[in-house]
C-alpha cells in the first residue's frame, strides 16, 4: 500500500507539471510514461517551460539528429558554404589536344549529379580542349570510408537511405533505371557501363493495378559488373517508371556519365579511368561549386536524406581536423561545435549523423536546448530548413488541412519501435513553442504519431498567454513535488493598473484552492477561456493559479473573466 502512495504522489507532481490539455493527450495515447519523452517551452532562452517528462532519458534519436548535424555545419561554415569539386590537368593543352589526363578531385559534395555534367563540360571546354589523349583520374580521398555500397543498416540493402558516402559522389549513389512497358524497354536514366540491366519481362493486356503494375527486379553483384534484371508480367498500360536502386560506384557512374557528355560535345578522351591522389604539380582548371549549404541542409531535414546528412558530419570533420574525413572526426566535430557555441552542454552520441543508427543517444531536454540556440542565432531563416506542416517534407501529409498547417517546423525521425518528432510550433496567440517528443515503445509507433500529432495540434490552437515555469535550474521536474509558493499579498480592485512592477514581479488570479487535485474537467474551463494556470500544493491544498501577466491591468481583466465562469471569490496575487 506504501508503494501505491509513493506512485500516487509521483504521478500527481507528474500531472501537474503538464497542462490539461497536454494532459489529456498522454492519457488518450494509451503509451506508458515511461516510453515518452517530452519537453516543450516558449521558444527562446528566458521562455518558460510547458511540460516535461522524462526529459533527461537518453533516447535513440532516429532521423531527428539530423538537426544536430546540419546546425553544427552551419555554426561552423555558414548558411552560404559550397562544396567544391576540383579540376585539374596534367602536362599542357597544344591546338586543343591536352596532352595529359584530366583530374577531378571530389570533396564529398552530395548533391553531384547528372544535371551539372552540360555546365562542368562547357567549363572544361572553354579551357580549349577539344581531345584528351590521356585518362580520367579521379580522385576520392577526401573521405576515408571505405568501400560500402549500403549501410547494412535493414535488409533493403540496395534502397537509397541506405546508400553509403563517398569522396566523389555521384546522383546520390543511386542507380534510375526507366521501364516504359507499353514500349517493352528497360533503359538507363543516365550512361553508366558500370553496370548492366537485362530486361526479361513480359507486357500483358491487363490494368495497371495490383501484382501488374509493378517489374520484378534482382541485383546479382557477384560478377565483376552488376547485372540488374527486371522479370515477370507488367501491364502494357502503365506508364513509364523510375526504379531507383544503389548498385555501382558513385565514382564509376560519374566517370561513364562524363565521358559520354564530353564525347557528345565533340571532345575525345583517348585514355579510361583510373583512381590516385592529384599530384601537386596539376594545373587547376576551375572548380564547380554545389548550392548554398542552406540549401543542402533544407533538402537534408525536409526529405530526411540520410547521405545528405553523412556527408555533412564528414565534411565538418574534414574542416575543423583536416583530411582524409573519417567518422571519429565527423562525430567530434558535431558535438565539440555544439559545446562550443553553448548550444548543448551534455554528451550525445551521434554516430553517422544521419539517425540511421541504433546505437545513437540523445536527450530531449539536450535537443530543446539545441533548437533554442539555433533560433536565437538565425530565427526564421534557420526555421525554415525544416519541414513546414501542410507545405512540404515529412510533415506536408501529416498535418495537412489541420490547425498545424503552416504553423509548425519539425524534424521528424522513425525507425522500428521510435517514432520523434522536434522542431517549433506556433500557437493561436503568436506565441512560438519549442518542441520535441521522443516515443519509444513496443505498443505501437503509429501510438507515438498520435500523441504528437495531438499535443502539436493543441498547441497550435492554443490561444492562450505564458503556459509554464520559468526555465532556469530551479525548475521542478516532473518526479519531484511540487514547490511551495511564495507568501502572497492580495491586491485590492482599487489599486491603480499603472503602478510600477519590480523586475522579477508577476501577477496571478488564484481561481480556487481545493482539498484534492482539481478535477480535468474543472482545469479544461479555464483553457477554454484562453488562460494559463498552474496548480501548487501548499498547506494540504491544490491552488489553482491562472497566469502569470507581467502587467496588472492584464490580471484584473482575466480575474472578472474568471469570477464571471468559475470562481465569484476569486482574488489577484503577487509573487
Amino acid at each position: 500500500m506504501r508503494a501505491i502512495g509513493v506512485l500516487y504522489v509521483l504521478l500527481s507532481a507528474w500531472l501537474l507539471a503538464m497542462p490539461a490539455g497536454i494532459e489529456s493527450c498522454l492519457r488518450k495515447s494509451g503509451l506508458s510514461s515511461k516510453d515518452v519523452s517530452i519537453y516543450i517551452k516558449e521558444t527562446g532562452p528566458d521562455g518558460n517551460i510547458i511540460a516535461t517528462l522524462a526529459e533527461n532519458q537518453s533516447r535513440v534519436p532516429a532521423s531527428v539528429i539530423k538537426v544536430m548535424t546540419t546546425y553544427a555545419s552551419v555554426l561552423k561554415l555558414g548558411f552560404d558554404y559550397r562544396f567544391p569539386t576540383e579540376f585539374y590537368r596534367s602536362g599542357s593543352v597544344r591546338n586543343g589536344v591536352l596532352e595529359g589526363d584530366l583530374l577531378i578531385k571530389g570533396k564529398g559534395d552530395p548533391t553531384l549529379r547528372a544535371e551539372d555534367l552540360p555546365g562542368i563540360v562547357k567549363r572544361i571546354k572553354e579551357q580549349g580542349i577539344r581531345k584528351i589523349t590521356g585518362n580520367i583520374i579521379i580522385d576520392r580521398s577526401y573521405f576515408d570510408v571505405g568501400n560500402k555500397d549500403n549501410s547494412g543498416f535493414d535488409k533493403n540493402i540496395y534502397s537509397p537511405y541506405n546508400a553509403m558516402p563517398d569522396g566523389m559522389m555521384f546522383n546520390e549513389r543511386i542507380s534510375t533505371v526507366c521501364v516504359t512497358p507499353r514500349k517493352n524497354q528497360v533503359s538507363q536514366k543516365t550512361i553508366d557501363g558500370s553496370y548492366k540491366v537485362v530486361n526479361r519481362l513480359k507486357p500483358v493486356n491487363q490494368p495497371c493495378s495490383g501484382r501488374y503494375a509493378w517489374p520484378a527486379v534482382t541485383v546479382n553483384k557477384s560478377a565483376n559488373i552488376p547485372v540488374v534484371t527486371f522479370y515477370g508480367s507488367i501491364s502494357s498500360r502503365c506508364g513509364t517508371s523510375n526504379i531507383c536502386q544503389v548498385i555501382t560506384k558513385p565514382y564509376l557512374s560519374f566517370y561513364y556519365a562524363l565521358k559520354d557528355k564530353l564525347a557528345k560535345s565533340g571532345v575525345q578522351v583517348g585514355g579510361t579511368m583510373h583512381l590516385r591522389t592529384i599530384p601537386p604539380n596539376a594545373t587547376m582548371l576551375f572548380a564547380h561549386y554545389s548550392e548554398p549549404l542552406e540549401s543542402i541542409i533544407s533538402s537534408t531535414a525536409k526529405k530526411s536524406n540520410n547521405l545528405f546528412a553523412r556527408h555533412l558530419m564528414l565534411n565538418l570533420g574534414a574542416q575543423m581536423y583536416g583530411t582524409p574525413a573519417r567518422l571519429n572526426k565527423g562525430r567530434k566535430a558535431v558535438v565539440q561545435t555544439l559545446k562550443e557555441s553553448g548550444a548543448i552542454e551534455g554528451n550525445i552520441k551521434i554516430d553517422n549523423g544521419s539517425g540511421l543508427s541504433r546505437t545513437a543517444r540523445i536527450t530531449a531536454k539536450e535537443l530543446g536546448s539545441m533548437l533554442d540556440d539555433a533560433h536565437t542565432r538565425y530565427g526564421k531563416r534557420w526555421m525554415q530548413t525544416l519541414s513546414i506542416a501542410g507545405v512540404d517534407g515529412t510533415i506536408k501529409r501529416r498535418f495537412a488541412g489541420s490547425v498545424v498547417s503552416r504553423k509548425a517546423w519539425m524534424k521528424t525521425g522513425t525507425v522500428n519501435g521510435v517514432k520523434n518528432i522536434a522542431g517549433y510550433v506556433q500557437g493561436k496567440s503568436g506565441q512560438l513553442y519549442t518542441v520535441v517528443i521522443l516515443v519509444e515503445t513496443r505498443s505501437g509507433t503509429w501510438k507515438g504519431a498520435q500523441l504528437q500529432n495531438d499535443i502539436i495540434k493543441w498547441l497550435a490552437g492554443y490561444n492562450g498567454g505564458r503556459l509554464g515555469q520559468k526555465s532556469n535550474t530551479d525548475t521542478p521536474k516532473p518526479q519531484e513535488a511540487m514547490p511551495t509558493p511564495l507568501p502572497s499579498t492580495q491586491i485590492t480592485e482599487s489599486t491603480t493598473a499603472t503602478e510600477t512592477l519590480e523586475q522579477d514581479t508577476r501577477y496571478f488570479v488564484q481561481a480556487a484552492a481545493f482539498e484534492q487535485i482539481p478535477k480535468k474537467e474543472y482545469l479544461l474551463r479555464i483553457e477554454q477561456l484562453g488562460m494559463t494556470y498552474k496548480v501548487l500544493q501548499h498547506a494540504g491544498k491544490y491552488k489553482v493559479l491562472v497566469g502569470a501577466f507581467n502587467v496588472q491591468n492584464d490580471a484584473r481583466n482575466a480575474l472578472q473573466q474568471i469570477r464571471q465562469h468559475l470562481n465569484k471569490q476569486a482574488f489577484i496575487i503577487k509573487l
